[in-house]
């Protein structure tokens, strides 16, 4: 408790320290309890004076610490992560590239990776749709690309975010159960193949880092999907008690949760495909759906995630799009 120490320590200790953390870990105390005494001094005319440079630096080695502790935990292929004071980070999902149809959405995002020039890009799953390998009968005599032709698609289409990024080294992949398609037909099909080059979806798109979660500092985490439903942001960060990103319902929100921890956000990236596609139109039956074609942009403050926005297509055939309150041409 901070009333056992008095306040000539406390005071004599902020004027070394200048941190709030580093004066709560010095005396033992509660941070919460740091901060009340600081602000009843403050009140009775005392001149309390914070570094913010030294505490930014220090509260980043914690977060750096404990991030690297939940990658250990793991092997890369499975979580990878980063610590981000202050940046963007571009999120598109379920893109289900194929021949010849580029979409407004994808033109969009190339738009926005140039002119905010994101520190991160993530493909959130399902860039590759898998179509003539699905696990899913063929409907009728309807006509779908092959593999080779699927991977052409995406091929051009990373190559293209790739060409516009600043930061080659921070492009990440969180795989999604269309690109699992991939090497699970391979596996089912031809097991004596395993580790021949080619036979795993990675080998084709060498600058895209793999994984299953991307982590940014200690709360923030990107998958391609967890809960389902039209409600599945809310249930994600309400469950994991972090802001989560997912793709996989191609519903495009954000839906922010408020309790004693303060705000965390689930997102939804919606999808970088046109939702009335090729891709889609056999099995949904032209039934209505609840999908929006777009991505998302977080943007980091002081380590913090501030409120995401949304890039919505507004008219695919005219290729409008919708941001910041203004109707953008791209």
């Amino acid at each position: 408790m901070t009333s056992k120490i008095s306040n000539e320590l406390f005071l004599a200790t902020w004027a070394e320290l200048q941190s709030p953390q580093k004066v709560a870990d010095a005396l033992g105390l509660e941070i919460r309890g740091v901060y009340r005494r600081r602000n009843h001094l403050v009140s009775k005319g005392y001149e309390l004076v914070t570094n913010t440079a030294t505490a930014v630096r220090y509260d980043k080695q914690i977060v750096q610490a404990k991030i690297q502790k939940r990658l250990e935990a793991t092997r890369h292929s499975v979580r990878r992560g980063t610590v981000l004071e202050k940046g963007r980070v571009l999120v598109f999902s379920d893109a289900h590239f194929y021949p010849d149809d580029e979409t407004t959405a994808f033109r969009a995002l190339l738009e926005c990776i140039k002119e905010f020039k994101p520190e991160i890009i993530v493909c959130n799953g399902d860039a590759f749709d898998g179509a003539s390998i699905s696990r899913h009968p063929r409907i009728g005599w309807d006509s779908k690309p092959n593999v080779q032709q699927e991977l052409e698609a995406v091929t051009y289409h990373l190559s293209e975010i790739e060409k516009a990024s600043t930061f080659k080294s921070n492009l990440i992949w969180t795989l999604g159960n269309h690109d699992a398609r991939f090497e699970t037909f391979l596996a089912a099909n031809a097991p004596q193949y395993e580790g021949v080059k080619g036979y795993s979806l990675k080998d084709h798109f060498p600058l895209w880092q793999p994984c299953w979660s991307y982590w940014i500092n200690d709360d923030t985490v990107i998958k391609h999907k967890w809960k389902g439903s039209f409600g599945a942001g809310r249930a994600n960060t309400l469950n994991a008690g972090t802001n989560f990103i997912t793709g996989h319902t191609h519903v495009l929100a954000v839906q922010p949760l408020t309790d004693y921890n303060g705000t965390r956000y689930g997102v939804q990236t919606g999808c970088l495909a046109n939702p009335d596609g090729d891709q889609f139109s056999d099995y949904t039956e032209d039934n209505p759906k609840d999908w929006r074609s777009g991505f998302a942009m977080l943007t980091f403050d002081r380590g913090q995630l501030l409120m995401p926005e949304l890039i919505q297509v507004w008219d695919e055939e005219k290729g409008e799009v919708q941001f910041r309150g203004k109707i953008w041409s791209v």
